[in-house]
């Protein structure tokens, strides 16, 4: 059952919030520690320790990995609701995310990043969607401390992700890529420990399987995914598949998923008219979602290697390493979560609504790519340090409209037999924006940078302006919900 406001709480939140905080915490230490340095590795050259990818090529692997991530929650999800339920979900796939990392610690080449990333990939995504969805059963309905809840709760992801990179980074510039790596599996080993200690006492219905499959039709399900990856080996085998274009195959593949996912959940006969309504508010959320990441998620491809490439890294005399650079934007998370936490929890019922949360949000990244523009052609490593320091701040308020509030909003739009799987629709906003962010930034470069800032930022200020107009509308399709 949820907590309720009369029992213990952690800052006046569910104490076993804890839980999910630190097993969360230490897996996106694990992720961003090594995404921080995923991108280097693969085009750095061999005699740097690297793999000597191309830049154009790496960026789109990157989103393409990164989309594949945000893909993989539907595995997650469709676990969690017909088979095993959130909690199981999770424990097993924080642990497949341990052995990814060890992978690619330990194995040679390309070997490694293949093994690895399909490990992280899958595994992640189980973390992801279930970790929300007990999140979100830890509260009874209309627990006016949701929102807060969900932004503390990505506190503790963001000092992971803060974390992370300064440490891998730091083990990548003095011993080599492999040990980031290796630093990265001991910090979810960390993570799965505490979370062994704590998972009994989270709500039973985190262990209920909503929407439990049939015994009848379990084989036949194996069968298809056994087909399914026949089908992706035979692709690959055959050339079909290949590392360059990886990015498009993923942004094709979550369009199609969320076109699906949105069909059933509005054809189903087990969701009711209400349910229905707040699923049709979700598809423009759904929309400004994935431009929101499509830009953000940049973060990993262009302005990685704008810092490799343009920033200025030296500080008083020492260089920083270029992976720092992720740990920025975690900083002001840390900061400013709490603050717009205590800002929800007190303006309660006066708060902005989730639409016009999300549509200053995408407004906010498109004037975050704009600010680009008076630094787009620096020269080798000229561009100040700070002024990438002030874009990422805006960055970080967009990221604060759009994803704690959204992550909330799909756990109290979701029809009941689609609880874990409306959390993992969100995700797949996320992969296809991921998936698009790398797509995208394969048409970066040093001479179309300042058109290339320019045009993606206008884009999302217009698109955000869009939504806002579109707000009374979303608003009354939410039936009741703020």
């Amino acid at each position: 059952m949820p907590i309720t406001l009369s029992e213990k709480s952690f800052f006046g939140q569910p104490r076993s919030l804890v839980t999910i905080f630190g097993v969360e915490m230490w897996e996106r230490f694990s992720f961003y520690g090594m995404q921080g340095i995923l991108l280097l590795y693969m085009f750095y050259p061999a005699s740097q320790g690297g793999l000597g990818i191309s830049e154009s090529v790496a960026v789109g692997v990157i989103g393409a990995y990164g989309g594949s991530v945000y893909l993989m929650t539907i595995l997650g999800a469709w676990l969690a609701d017909r088979l095993l339920g959130s909690e199981r979900v999770l424990f097993y796939a924080a642990i497949l995310v341990m052995f990814g990392h060890v992978a690619l610690a330990v194995l040679p080449s390309f070997l490694g990043l293949a093994v690895g990333l399909i490990c992280i990939a899958i595994g992640a995504g189980g973390v992801k969607s279930n970790a929300t969805s007990v999140v979100g059963q830890l509260y009874a309905p209309g627990d006016v401390r949701r929102d807060a809840g969900f932004s503390l709760y990505y506190l503790g992801i963001n000092l992971g992700a803060f974390l992370g990179p300064l440490l891998t980074g730091l083990l990548m510039t003095s011993y080599g890529f492999h040990w980031g790596f290796g630093l990265a599996a001991v910090g979810m080993a960390i993570g799965l420990t505490q979370y062994s200690f704590g998972r009994r006492a989270l709500p039973q219905s985190s262990r209920e399987v909503p929407n439990r499959l049939p015994a009848d039709r379990r084989l036949r399900v194996a069968l298809i995914g056994v087909a399914g990856i026949v089908v992706i080996i035979v692709l690959t085998v055959t050339g079909v598949v290949r590392i360059d274009n990886l990015s498009g195959i993923i942004i094709a593949i979550s369009a199609l998923a969320a076109v699906i996912y949105f069909a059933l959940m509005l054809s189903s006969k087990r969701v009711t008219p209400l349910e229905k309504s707040r699923v049709l508010a979700f598809i423009p959320l759904f929309i400004a979602s994935a431009a929101f990441w499509a830009l953000y998620q940049q973060q990993f491809t262009v302005v990685t290697v704008f810092a490799n490439n343009q920033l200025d890294l030296n500080i008083f005399g020492w260089t920083m390493p270029v992976a720092w650079v992720q740990s920025i934007n975690p900083v002001f998370i840390i900061v400013l979560s709490g603050v717009f936490a205590a800002l929800w929890t007190k303006l309660g019922s006066r708060q902005p609504s989730t639409p016009v949360k999300f549509g200053l949000g995408v407004i906010g990244v498109g004037i975050g790519f704009l600010l680009f523009l008076p630094i787009a052609h620096a020269t080798e490593h000229s561009a100040p340090l700070l002024a990438l320091v002030g874009i990422l701040l805006v960055f970080t308020v967009s990221e604060l409209l759009i994803s704690p509030v959204g992550l909330s909003a799909a756990t109290k739009l979701a029809p009941d037999v689609f609880r874990t799987q409306m959390i993992a629709l969100l995700f797949l906003a996320s992969a296809l924006g991921t998936a698009l962010s790398g797509g995208l930034a394969q048409f970066y470069s040093e001479d179309t940078s300042t058109l290339y800032f320019a045009i993606s930022g206008i884009a999302a200020a217009a698109l955000g302006a869009v939504l806002l107009m579109l707000s009374p509308w979303v608003r009354k399709k939410m039936n009741g919900v703020n």
